[in-house]
């Protein structure tokens, strides 16, 4: 299940503090600040997809992650890949090297992260 961006914007607060109260978040967000009804209503729909999960404290909910931020994104981009390039990781990766504008230097580093993951899948 994807979340709109608004709700990838609230996770991405909650990844980051790993669990918050509703004003905690409300703060997170820049000027001008949604209001809490609108806060309250994404946590509601993240919660009922399933994303976030809350402890009672009272009559407030402490909010916490249940998917991990590694996993949303690696099924995020796994999507990409199948949707935009035929499956293919290969016409994925020429696509980012291309177009991203990558300098030398990131290109070596790029290059480094997979010569080591091939050695690792090697052995």
């Amino acid at each position: 299940m994807q979340l709109s961006k608004t709700e990838e914007q609230l996770m991405q607060y909650l990844w980051k503090r790993k669990k918050a109260f509703l004003k905690d978040l409300l703060e997170d967000f820049p000027e001008p600040k949604p209001a809490t009804t609108t806060v309250a209503t994404l946590l509601k729909r993240i919660t009922d997809k399933g994303f976030i999960s809350y402890k009672l404290f009272g009559k407030s909910r402490e909010y916490y992650p249940i998917i991990k931020k590694t996993d949303y994104f690696s099924n995020h981009v796994n999507g990409l890949i199948k949707n935009f390039f035929n499956d293919s990781a290969s016409q994925f990766a020429s696509f980012f090297t291309k177009e991203t504008n990558l300098s030398t230097d990131e290109l070596e580093e790029l290059k480094k992260v997979i010569d080591s993951q091939i050695k690792k899948q090697q052995k």
